[in-house]
C-alpha cells in the first residue's frame, strides 16, 4: 500500500507514467468509466477548497466509484477534539482511499501512518500539494509538449506558496530547467527551499522584484495570489496584495507561445480580460488536474 504525501514519493519515471495515464484517460474516456467500481473515496477537507475537493470528487466518480467525507473541519468529530490519527483509523474502516487538506503542516502524514488505506495529501498548509503539482506539470506537458529544457518564471508569494515549493521539488529532476523567482523581497523562496532544492540540485536561478524585466524570456510563467490567510498582519497583507498584477501591457512583450498558469483561485493579479488571451492556461490547468488526479487514483488502489 501506498500512499502520495510529498511529490518526491514518486520517481519521474512514475510522473511520466501517471502523465501518460491521464493522457490515454483524456483520449479515451470510456474505457476507464468503470475502473473503481465499488470502491470508495473519502475527502477529509479541514480548510476551505472548491477546485481540489471538486477535482477528486470527479475523479472518482467518473472511475464508476462513490465518494464519502466532509468539506468542514468543523462538521467532523475534529470539532469533538478527535486526533488525525483516529480520524484516520474510522475513515480507513468506510473508504479504500482518502485525500486530506489540513490547515496543519504534516497532517497528511500523520495520516498515513495510522491509515490502513492510501493517503494522499491534498495540501497541507503551507507545505506540500503533490497533485496540484503534478497537475501543473500535465498542463506543461499538454501545453509546451515537454518537461524539460523551458525557463520558467514564478510570481507572486514565493515564501508561503505551497504550489510554488512543490513545483520546484518537482521541475528540479528535469533537465535544462531554468527557474526566475520573481517577488517582494518579504515574499521570496524560504532559504532552506533554496538551499535543499535549488542548491543541491545545482540548478539554474535568479530572483528578482520586477515581473516586466523578465517576461520576454519565460516559456512559463506561473502566477500566485498573495494569501491572506497565511498572513499574521493585515496590514502586510494589503500593502504586498497588488504587487503583481499581470497586465496586457506586460504580455505585449512576452513570448507568443507563453503559457499562463495559476493554481487559483486568484484574486487581482491576473485581470479577467486576459482569460481570452490564447497563451491563458488555468481553466485548462483546472480540468487536467481531474484527469491527473484520476490516474492517481488508479494507481494508489492498483487498478489495472
Amino acid at each position: 500500500m501506498r500512499s502520495l504525501i510529498d511529490i518526491l514519493d514518486l520517481s519521474t519515471e512514475e510522473i511520466d507514467q501517471l502523465m501518460d495515464c491521464a493522457e490515454d484517460i483524456i483520449a479515451n474516456p470510456e474505457l476507464y468509466e468503470d475502473k473503481c467500481r465499488g470502491k470508495k473515496l473519502a475527502t477529509l477537507f479541514y480548510e476551505p477548497s472548491t477546485r481540489t475537493r471538486l477535482s477528486f470528487e470527479a475523479a472518482m466518480l467518473e472511475l464508476g466509484g462513490k465518494v464519502l467525507g466532509f468539506s468542514d473541519g468543523q462538521s467532523s468529530s475534529a470539532a469533538k477534539g478527535e486526533s488525525i490519527a483516529d480520524t484516520a483509523r474510522v475513515v480507513s474502516a468506510f473508504a479504500d482511499i482518502m485525500a486530506i487538506r489540513h490547515p496543519k503542516e504534516g497532517a497528511p502524514l500523520v495520516a498515513a501512518m495510522n491509515a490502513t488505506i492510501p493517503v494522499i495529501n491534498a495540501g497541507d498548509g503551507g507545505h506540500n500539494h503533490p497533485t496540484q503539482t503534478l497537475t501543473d506539470l500535465l498542463t506543461i506537458r499538454r501545453e509546451k509538449g515537454r518537461t524539460d529544457s523551458l525557463t520558467i518564471g514564478l510570481c507572486g508569494d514565493l515564501k508561503f506558496g505551497r504550489t510554488v515549493h512543490s513545483l520546484l521539488q518537482a521541475m528540479s529532476r528535469y533537465d535544462g530547467i531554468r527557474f526566475i523567482l520573481i517577488s517582494p523581497e518579504e515574499l521570496q523562496v524560504p532559504e532552506h527551499v533554496k538551499t535543499d532544492i535549488l542548491e543541491t540540485g545545482n540548478l539554474s536561478y535568479m530572483e528578482t522584484d520586477s515581473l516586466m524585466q523578465v517576461i520576454p524570456d519565460l516559456d512559463v510563467l506561473y502566477m500566485t495570489r498573495v494569501q491572506r490567510e497565511r498572513f499574521i498582519s493585515e496590514a502586510d497583507y494589503v500593502r504586498l496584495k497588488d504587487t503583481y498584477i499581470l497586465t496586457p501591457d506586460k504580455l505585449k512583450i512576452a513570448r507568443r507561445d507563453l503559457s499562463i498558469l495559476h493554481p487559483l483561485p486568484r484574486v487581482n493579479e491576473i485581470p479577467s480580460l486576459i482569460d481570452s488571451d490564447p497563451r491563458a492556461c488555468y481553466f485548462k490547468q483546472v480540468l487536467y488536474g481531474k484527469y491527473i488526479r484520476m490516474a492517481l487514483i488508479l494507481k494508489l488502489l492498483e487498478v489495472d
